[in-house]
């Protein structure tokens, strides 16, 4: 019973810590285009809606991604209320989550140490550090994947000696090495349902592992302790709970956009210019995720060179499995043409636990973990303040909201980001209505109070004659998507 205790407070520590750690900040740079606005305002029309089966992005259906981060969202705004920080929050959850699971089957492949340094060498990626932090799917997918690829390698492994035991005592045993087998069963489809929930079929990439290993081991006898067809229709049933519903109410198209567009597209052609169309550029490209693991991984990608010497000359059958599952996750985004570094996330905590395996200086370990909370900390608590200034849309929204009105309508030209979407519907019930330098003007001339956002120079232009009752409000920034600076100017018509 001491033990059990024991280990319920480190692991509490641990959560707690990695909590305090993920959330600091978040309250202070407002959501990045496009990603986290899309994702909160989905979240928030699922509340003013009443539709928790088919998100919405003002007013428009959102078929990108499952509802499984929107669900979390969702929950967070309940308690927190619908900002900027309860849009986030569920990710600094699921990633202290992910660092539980680390240190649990760290723990089961080679002790408590291990255990510890995969834990804390995951959490203090770079990439880890900033996902954790973004209201987006990333985390709650990387979850789900380590767990099902964590339940995997039990059933694996699993003994079945104890099964052929006579004796009572034995038999015992072999009851509860029974019932563990079950309940790891049933954990590895249920964690491969919620990931496809969180972000589609990537979630599934445990089971090419599953197939990898079957070519390094074939001794075993995966078909029986996996139980497939048993284990698949499980998990089709706890998709379909989802699935069907959202198929009827879009009449196919969730199938259509989300995996015909959004997974299948993405593997032909890169979406939002996150890659190339051009062959040699794809060609160019491949090494894409090798090289950026350098920045993402930091600061224990400095071990990278030394960690891949050891593992090519030896490895043992624990690392060939943490190969294949990282290794897999690694091929396949190298081989579609979107591409964003953050893609393999997933493979992160297997790569925390080979490193935790293989990395032997303590001296380092502590050192790389001590510089990284240090300038994590001053990230959080310096740059991101200082950083805030350049987000366009969050400090018009600053300027303009003692003057908005439930009831007004707004528009924007040239610049649509959904951060604009996000934060004016905060106050303004209804939606942007997407205009361009034509009709911009017509827009205002409507009855009704209204503002509209455009470029400072177009306002200039557009509206040099505006009526003194409007109110005029100025910003600069830095359009993040389009990697380029920005003035804009908001235009309010108070009646």
């Amino acid at each position: 019973m001491g033990t059990i205790k024991s280990s319920a407070v480190k692991y509490a520590i641990l959560f707690f810590a990695c909590m305090a750690f993920q959330i600091v900040g978040t309250w202070s740079i407002p959501l990045v285009d496009r990603d986290e606005p899309r994702f909160a305002e989905a979240s928030r029309e699922m509340i003013e809606g009443g539709n928790y089966v088919v998100p919405h992005f003002n007013n428009q259906l959102r078929l990108d991604k499952p509802p499984l981060a929107y669900w979390a969202q969702v929950a967070s705004f309940r308690i927190f209320g619908e900002n900027d920080f309860g849009a986030r929050f569920p990710s600094a959850v699921a990633a202290a989550l992910v660092a539980m699971s680390t240190l649990a089957w760290g723990n089961r492949i080679g002790g408590e140490r291990i255990g510890w340094w995969a834990a804390i060498i995951f959490t203090l990626s770079l990439q880890v550090f900033l996902h954790a932090k973004a209201g987006v799917a990333d985390m709650w997918l990387v979850l789900f994947v380590t767990v099902a690829h964590w339940a995997e390698w039990e059933l694996i492994n699993r003994n079945d000696r104890a099964s052929a035991a006579t004796d009572l005592a034995s038999q015992r045993f072999s009851n509860l090495t029974i019932s563990k087998r079950r309940a790891l069963w049933f954990l590895f489809y249920v964690s491969l349902a919620l990931g496809f929930l969180a972000k589609g079929p990537i979630a599934w990439t445990p089971l090419l592992t599953l197939a990898a290993m079957k070519y390094f081991s074939r001794d075993i006898e995966f078909a029986q302790r996996f139980k497939f067809v048993r284990g698949t229709l499980l998990m089709l049933a706890i998709v379909a709970l989802w699935g069907v519903p959202a198929l009827i109410q879009t009449h196919g198209e969730f199938f259509r956009i989300g995996i015909g567009r959004h997974v299948i597209g993405r593997s032909f052609s890169a979406m939002e210019s996150h890659g190339s169309n051009s062959l040699w550029i794809y060609l160019l490209l491949l090494p894409f995720y090798f090289v950026t693991l350098f920045a993402s991984l930091f600061p224990w990608s400095i071990k990278l060179p030394s960690l891949t010497k050891k593992l090519w000359r030896e490895r043992d059958k624990v690392d060939v499995y943490l190969l294949c599952g990282a290794g897999i996750i690694f091929a396949i985004f190298t081989l579609i043409k979107t591409k964003l570094p953050h893609y393999t996330l997933p493979a992160f905590p297997l790569l925390a636990l080979l490193a935790a395996r293989h990395i032997d200086s303590e001296r380092f370990l502590k050192s790389a973990a001590t510089a990284a909370i240090c300038l994590y900390l001053a990230l959080a608590f310096f740059a991101a303040p200082f950083a805030a200034r350049y987000f366009p849309a969050a400090q018009l929204y600053k300027q303009a909201r003692a003057d908005l009105k439930p009831e007004m309508e707004f528009g924007a030209v040239d610049f649509q980001e959904p951060s604009l979407v996000w934060y004016f519907r905060s106050r303004v019930k209804g939606w942007m209505t997407p205009l361009n330098s034509k009709n911009a003007a017509e827009f205002m001339e409507k009855g009704g109070p209204r503002f509209v956002i455009l470029s400072t120079e177009m306002a200039a232009d557009a509206f040099r004659n505006s009526p003194a009752t409007w109110k005029i409000f100025s910003t600069a920034g830095f359009n993040v998507t389009k990697g380029k600076r920005v003035d804009l100017t908001l235009l309010l018509k108070p009646e």
